[in-house]
């Protein structure tokens, strides 16, 4: 099993970026990786589309609104993993309560490529996702 892990400091209150971030059918309006959201299964499932015309399913795992934080699975996906669990948390800045910090973080087994393959492929989404987050929040 492989994992990955990014966080980022972002200059806005805590519960602003939960709000834009915490919906999980909410990822086209931040994530420009992701064009569309359709919620299934009463909003546990997310079926998602990108620009290269790919679909990917998830399925909520966990979801706590007030620790600010969600756990996903991917069901179908174009990515070389499977076992794939990720999970999406916002934190507040002890020392500055107009800032919050998001970490964007999995684990999966790699499937036709190595280990360190996929490591950069998600550490990029990741990193990529959450630099888009600044520029939506200013």
């Amino acid at each position: 099993m492989a994992s990955t892990s990014v966080s980022k400091i972002v200059s806005a209150e805590p519960g602003r970026v939960w709000q834009l971030v915490g919906g999980f059918g909410s990822l086209p309006d931040w994530l420009p990786y992701i064009t569309g959201s359709t919620l299934e299964a009463g909003g546990r499932r997310r079926r998602l589309s990108n620009p290269d015309g790919d679909t990917i399913v998830e399925r909520l795992v966990d979801y706590d609104d007030v620790r600010m934080n969600y756990s996903y699975a991917i069901v179908e996906a174009p990515f070389p993993v499977v076992d794939y669990l990720s999970n999406l948390r916002v934190y507040p800045v002890t020392s500055d309560p107009r800032k919050a910090e998001v970490q964007w973080s999995g684990r999966f087994v790699p499937q036709g490529a190595t280990d360190d393959e996929v490591v950069a492929l998600f550490t990029g989404i990741y990193t990529d996702g959450l630099d888009a987050l600044r520029q939506t929040l200013g």
